[in-house]
Order: C-alpha cells, then sequence, then structure tokens
C-alpha cells in the first residue's frame, strides 16, 4: 500500500489546486498581488534568481488536472507555467556536458520504443558513467521541451533539505520540527524531529483518500480559503496524533508540504531560489527550473516542478555521485537508504525517496515520472509520461523491470 500511495503522490495537490470543491478558488490561480514573488522579507536576496510567473487567466474548470483528456495532458504537462503560477530559474551558467556512450543493444533500444508506445512514455534517457546510451522521445516531446514532476519533486526538496543541514540553517535532523515551523507548537507536531518529517513517520493522524471529499487530503483547499499564507501549517497543526513518532509510517502529502515551509524557513529563501544555488547550478541543468508556489508565495515541498528530461537524468547524476560539497558527506547514502522497510518486499522509503529492492532507489510521481538510480551500475534512468492512469497500473513494474534488465546488460 505504501508503494501505490507513493505512486499517487501529487494526486493530492492536483485535487486541492486543481479541483474546485464547493465552488473554492484553486489555489494556484491567483495574481502577483496575492502571490508575491518573494514576499520580500529582509533575509531574502536583493536581487533574487527566482522570478515569479504567472499564468493567462483561467476559467477554474481548465485546471482540474486529474480530469484533463489524455491530449490535455500531452500538451499541458510540458507547459504548466502556462496554467499555473511559479517560480522561475534560469539554467546553469555551465551546462553539465553529457556526451554520448556506447549504444544500448539494438533489443533492448526497440524494447524501450514498444514500452514508450505502448504506455505514453514521452521520454527516456539512460546514463552509465555520466553518459548517454539512450535517449528517446514521443508524444512530440523534444529535447528542449520541459514536462512535470508531480511528486519526484519530493526527492528534490529532500536535497534541499541536505543542503540546509550542510549550510548550518538546519543544525541536526533530530531538532524538533516546531524549532523551525513555530506555528505548529501546542499541536500534534510537539516531540517530532525533522528526521521523522522527512520519513513519514511523525504518527500524527492523516487521511490519503483522494476519493473522499471529506479526507485531509482534500481538505487542504478549505484550508487556503480560510486561512490564506497560513493554511499548511493550520491545517497540519489541527491533526491529532495516532502513534508515537518514528513508529508508523503514512504517506502525507501535508507533510511534505511542511518540510518544504520547514527549509524556507531555516533558509530564508523559496526553495527555487535555493535550489538554483544548491541543484541547478552544481548538478549543471541545461534549462530552465520552473516550481509551482503556494499561498506564501513560496514554492510547494511535494510536488510540481517542471525541467528538462536531460535535467532529470543529471538531477539522477547528481545523487549518484554524492551531491559535492552541496549536502553532507553520506547524505545521499543515509537519505536513499531504507528507513522504513514495507515488510518483507524489498521496497521503502528514505528521506523522501523511494527505496527498491536489490540496492536500487529512486523518486516517483503520477503520470509515469521517474528518475532510477543503479549505484552499482553507475547507471541512471530517468522517464517522463502521460500514463492513463494516475497511478500508473502496470507500467511502473515494468519500466523497473526493464531498467534491471538495461543495468544487467551494463558491465
Amino acid at each position: 500500500m505504501g508503494l501505490k500511495n507513493g505512486m499517487l503522490a501529487g494526486a493530492a495537490l492536483a485535487l486541492t489546486l486543481a479541483m474546485p470543491l464547493g465552488g473554492l478558488t484553486p489555489l494556484a490561480a491567483q495574481t502577483a498581488k496575492d502571490a508575491p514573488a518573494l514576499a520580500l522579507p529582509p533575509q531574502y536576496p536583493e536581487k533574487p534568481a527566482a522570478r515569479l510567473t504567472q499564468p493567462p487567466p483561467r476559467d477554474p474548470s481548465e485546471l482540474a488536472v486529474l480530469f484533463w483528456s489524455d491530449a490535455q495532458r500531452a500538451e499541458r504537462f510540458r507547459a504548466m507555467e502556462q496554467w499555473f503560477a511559479g517560480h522561475e530559474v534560469p539554467a546553469a551558467a555551465a551546462p553539465r556536458a553529457l556526451p554520448k556512450g556506447a549504444p544500448l543493444p539494438e533489443a533492448l533500444r526497440a524494447e524501450i520504443t514498444a514500452l514508450m508506445k505502448a504506455s505514453s512514455t514521452a521520454g527516456v534517457m539512460v546514463l552509465v558513467d555520466g553518459k548517454v546510451v539512450h535517449e528517446e522521445y514521443g508524444l512530440g516531446m523534444g529535447p528542449q521541451d520541459r514536462w512535470t514532476s508531480f511528486s519526484v519533486a519530493k526527492s528534490f526538496t529532500s536535497t534541499l533539505l541536505g543542503a540546509a543541514v550542510k549550510d548550518g540553517f538546519i543544525t541536526s535532523l533530530d531538532n524538533p520540527v516546531t524549532k523551525y515551523i513555530p506555528g505548529l507548537a501546542g499541536s500534534a507536531y510537539d516531540g517530532v524531529t525533522v528526521k521523522q518529517l522527512a520519513t513519514m513517520t511523525s504518527g500524527v493522524k492523516w487521511d490519503e483518500n483522494y476519493t473522499d471529499p471529506n479526507s485531509d487530503v482534500a481538505q487542504m483547499n478549505r484550508f487556503v480559503v480560510e486561512f490564506g499564507a497560513d493554511a499548511i501549517v493550520a491545517q497540519m497543526k489541527a491533526l491529532p496524533r495516532e502513534a508515537e513518532p518514528g513508529i508508523k509510517w503514512v504517506y502525507k502529502t501535508g507533510e511534505t508540504n511542511l518540510i518544504g515551509v520547514l527549509v524556507e524557513n531555516a533558509v530564508g529563501k523559496p526553495l527555487a531560489e535555493y535550489a538554483k544555488a544548491k541543484i541547478v547550478d552544481p548538478a549543471g541543468f541545461e534549462g530552465a527550473l520552473f516550481w509551482m508556489v503556494d499561498p506564501r508565495g513560496g514554492n510547494i515541498g511535494g510536488c510540481c516542478l517542471s525541467i528538462r528530461l536531460s535535467d532529470y537524468a543529471r538531477m539522477g547524476q547528481f545523487a549518484l555521485e554524492g551531491g559535492g560539497a552541496q549536502v553532507p558527506t553520506g547524505w545521499f547514502a543515509e537519505a536513499t537508504d531504507s528507513q522504513v522497510d514495507f515488510g518483507d518486499s524489498g521496497f521503502g522509503y528514505g528521506y523522501q525517496w523511494w527505496t527498491y529492492p536489490q540496492g536500487t532507489f529512486g523518486a516517483q510521481g503520477i503520470f509515469g515520472q521517474a528518475i532510477t538510480l543503479f549505484p552499482d551500475k553507475r547507471m541512471v534512468v530517468a522517464y517522463i509520461g502521460n500514463w492513463k492512469q494516475a497511478s500508473g497500473g502496470a507500467e511502473r513494474g515494468e519500466f523497473l523491470d526493464l531498467a534491471r534488465k538495461i543495468a544487467a546488460a551494463v558491465e
């Protein structure tokens, strides 16, 4: 059940941003006045890299992401900035070169093409030792186009959490969450550590039922209407406790958004601004990054950045190589190790990264987005998609099996 919830990560955002409940205004349909680019507190950079972009006026009914048609998704997933407000930061001044490597065997290339067509996948890139051994596009996608991440963004937010630790903004993952989000004091989050938030083991009760309008995840938009910029904290602090911290794992979209708030509070910058310095530049992104904003004017920790396929692969390579000087030594080894095991399945959860059998790990989002890493083969598999179902059905397992077959062919 945990893995399925992970595949659905991001659906909650689509529901709360894009599916009006009782006629409520979607979160992202906001004006520059309602969502100033950086909210301009004194600690923000005088000349920020992050620039707020606003979409053309849209009818709320047009923003129901989960109810877009197949054709609409294929067109709009590559242009989310035309539908939702967000921050954009420029590409790295010195993009990382991705030289061509020896191509995969013909049979494997044919298998990738066939699975892409069968699953409506928009792009696949495979790196071995930082070299491109396969690059393929579909659905009209091209190398210069961006594609939305959905919950692949969670692993970016986790990396920024590590950067904040390295920079001294967060002194320990064992610190209480309330140290960085004082508004949670006096709630069920008293005594919950940053690490427990990162692993979704806070013990705070949460209902992630996407089909129940009374579930916590479906009520997020109501809190936006009632509390505006304070909506995330207001909702989360009202939740009851169901277990002691560190004991029970429950997938909670709201908690991933809390990590975004926590990091932004600690560093005094939106996630996109911090990502420019800690991910985009050091990983050598070739294209600009777009990241949707929430009512505070900060970025949504759990969802919805847009980058090129090659930059998803660069992010994977960055993680594979340990993140350089941007995160503490050993950060990725810890973050991508299973902090929570899902029985004896071999699957588990780290710090906003999914762990898979045989020492592999990855980031994943609904509708077919993923970065899958094979450390022992120095291999990264990045793919972006427009799968028929948000949860992906059998496609997720098919891509993981195919990635293993590719890894087996790598010396």
